[in-house]
């Protein structure tokens, strides 16, 4: 939630509150040391570097220096650039119209300057707030200078000015965030006879634009990210241009499965489908982070190009639709994911995994190993331990149990019949509601993983899209 803008429209009304001029990575200095002294949190919704990312970002900031962020795809760097912006001062003042965002006390721009000459302590003043200081650009080979840097505007020379006039400039995307942070994504990606434009920007602090005799001193920090793999395949950064960032941070995957865990239920969008609220279990989420870090660890996938943590949140999402889906076909009071929504992740997430060449027409197969191992282990941790002798004797006599996607949770109950023992199943899973829809969740996680342990067997129905399987002894 935003302050209340602060008061001072002029100059001379800036100079009598006391405010004092700093930096950008003076002013993110200052509010990273005290976020670090009080303990509050430095970098809101990062999960999983506290302990080897962080540490090395802090210390670049507090030394000032601009940086890359080196990691695979998925690995979270532009979300970790966008919250460097919280480090700003809350309201900087800036000369009320320029496009560069000058500083009242020091404008640099000719306009700015001459108005400065002109008025005096009049000089008019208006505040930007720090979301408004964060610039960024994807790099694509088609990039230009004039996009980042800046160009003549052939307007303002059709109104008569002459060629000559610094003021017939047009700003580009670095010069617009003077007094801010600039973020490049992919800039490998960049073409490098424009990279070769951004020298300047980090070793002099300035920008040269169609051979103008401009020195226009710039206030940035600039952030940079890429992926270890454009260095061979799409492009590279310039070894002039490496040289001139003072750091160089690799990020990474989540390392622990609880970091994993905590991104999925942060970061997937499945609280509210279609105006139908949709619950996935804790145990079906451990599913699809044992699955991710599986497809990581997996022989069979390319491991250059990476599992993103956008394959978790996508397959959590996709699990939660499923529910959603079943729910409105079945007449449902609430959305469950069960076990059988999960297979349907598989199609829908292949295209966001690289296999290896030897692996070519096995992409599904490989898959559908590795979500049963993921079943089959989070099973082991969550009721590995638990009695589940009461649910067995239902397949004594040789009776069988059909479920599916389509099959409602309270028909799957009714087939199911009463299960002694259902409480303690649902507290190992961390369940404490009794809806039909939660009891069946529980108990459909329980008989896979039976499946699963080969205390039963299961019959699935080929050709068929909705998971119907069949479980009997």
């Amino acid at each position: 939630m935003r302050s209340s803008t602060p008061r001072e429209t002029t100059l001379g009304e800036l100079r009598t509150s006391g405010h004092v001029q700093r930096t950008v990575k003076a002013e993110i200095r200052h509010n990273l040391l005290v976020r670090l002294r009080s303990g509050e949190p430095r970098f809101p919704g990062i999960l999983g570097f506290d302990d080897t990312v962080l540490p090395h970002l802090e210390r670049a900031l507090l030394a000032g220096h601009d940086l890359v962020l080196l990691g695979e795809r998925g690995q979270g760097k532009t979300r970790l650039i966008r919250t460097l912006g919280g480090l700003l001062d809350e309201w900087t003042p800036v000369v009320a119209g320029c496009e560069i965002n000058d500083h009242p006390y020091d404008p640099v721009c000719v306009r700015c300057r001459r108005l400065a000459a002109e008025l005096g302590d009049e000089l008019p003043v208006e505040w930007r707030h720090r979301d408004d200081r964060y610039g960024e650009k994807l790099a694509t080979p088609d990039t230009s200078v004039g996009d980042l840097i800046g160009d003549v505007d052939p307007i303002k020379v059709a109104e008569g000015r002459t060629l000559g006039d610094p003021e017939t400039v047009h700003f580009g995307l670095v010069p617009r965030t003077n007094r801010g942070i600039f973020s490049i994504n992919e800039l490998p990606d960049l073409a490098e006879r424009i990279q070769v434009a951004l020298l300047n920007v980090l070793e002099e602090r300035d920008v040269q634009i169609r051979g103008y005799a401009l020195r226009l001193p710039l206030d940035v920090l600039l952030v940079a990210s890429a992926n270890p793999e454009d260095y061979t395949n799409r492009g590279r950064i310039i070894t002039p241009l490496k040289d001139r960032f003072g750091a160089e941070i690799r990020t990474h995957y989540p390392l622990e499965l609880d970091a994993e865990l905590a991104l999925i239920r942060q970061e997937s969008d499945f609280a509210d489908l279609a105006g139908l609220p949709a619950e996935v279990p804790d145990h079906l989420i451990e599913v699809i982070a044992r699955f991710t870090r599986l497809v990581r660890e997996s022989t069979a996938v390319d491991a250059r190009s990476g599992v993103s943590a956008r394959f978790a949140l996508a397959g959590a999402e996709t699990v939660a639709a499923g529910a959603v889906r079943r729910a409105a076909l079945a007449g449902e009071e609430r959305a469950v994911a069960r076990v059988c929504d999960l297979p349907s992740v598989v199609p829908s997430l292949m295209g966001k995994v690289e296999f290896e060449v030897s692996e070519e027409g096995r992409e599904q197969e490989v898959l559908e190993h590795l979500l049963r191992r993921a079943i089959a282990e989070t099973y082991r941790r969550t009721l590995g331990p638990a009695d589940l002798s009461g649910l067995l004797d239902k397949f004594d006599s040789g009776d069988t149990v059909e479920s599916g996607e389509l099959v409602s949770s309270t028909e799957l109950l009714r087939r199911i019949g009463q299960v002694p023992g259902l409480a303690k199943i649902m507290e190992r899973l961390g369940m404490s509601g009794d809806s039909p829809e939660q009891a069946a969740a529980a108990l459909e996680f329980a008989l896979e993983g039976l499946f699963l342990t080969r205390r039963l067997s299961k019959d699935v129905q080929g050709g068929r899209a909705d998971g119907t399987a069949t479980y009997r002894t």
